[in-house]
């Protein structure tokens, strides 16, 4: 069995999905944030004029709302990292926003979700999981094993590297402090979100 949680809140109904489950390895549920993933690298590639299949090595942090941190710290445009052709504001007064704010602004603009989007990532997400990633990077909600100093047990998301039914955390990232900030900031409010529903955690 593997599990992908869609609805909000993703995350936490995936921890609680896990946790009544427990005959079941924690590691086959997860939460999408590869919808944010693609977002993010949409915005990069029409900043810097290229397309999303010059742009890699993204990465989503934390939780599927309007905490999430889109990181590009890591990522890559055409082989060149997409920090040094993007300038500082953008990336935090343009960038995280759009990412963290572009799923209510669709709903405001047209009524309704991008169901095709989100049916799409969910495709991504599960092919990936099933068959392979490659060398691709890819951003999935995950049992937290405490890398990256994350509290273990949690649904977070992080950068991940997929082989046929499994995926394993990319390790040895740096993480700098405007990074760690907001990586802290949503692991807070999963921790909440946790903590919000204990009673429905056996």
């Amino acid at each position: 069995i593997k599990v992908l949680v869609v609805g909000n809140h993703a995350n936490t109904n995936s921890l609680i999905a896990q946790r009544n489950a427990p005959d079941i390895n924690p590691r086959q549920f997860t939460a999408m944030t590869r919808l944010d993933h693609n977002r993010a690298m949409s915005q990069i590639a029409n900043k810097t004029g290229t397309t999303i299949n010059d742009v890699t090595h993204m990465t989503i942090w934390g939780n599927h709302s309007a905490t999430q941190y889109p990181d590009l710290f890591h990522a890559t445009v055409s082989g060149r990292a997409a920090s040094d052709l993007v300038d500082e504001a953008w990336v935090s007064e343009t960038f995280i926003p759009t990412v963290q704010q572009r799923g209510a602004a669709i709903i405001e603009a047209r009524g309704l979700s991008s169901a095709a989007s989100a049916a799409n990532a969910a495709t991504e997400h599960m092919r990936d999981w099933a068959l392979g990633s490659e060398d691709a990077i890819v951003s999935m909600g995950i049992y937290s094993d405490g890398s990256y100093n994350i509290e273990p047990g949690l649904i977070y998301s992080f950068p991940c590297r997929c082989t046929a039914g499994d995926w394993a955390i990319v390790q040895g990232l740096e993480i700098n402090e405007f990074s760690r900030a907001r990586m802290t900031t949503t692991e807070q409010e999963l921790i909440e979100e946790r903590d919000a529903v204990a009673h429905l955690l056996p």
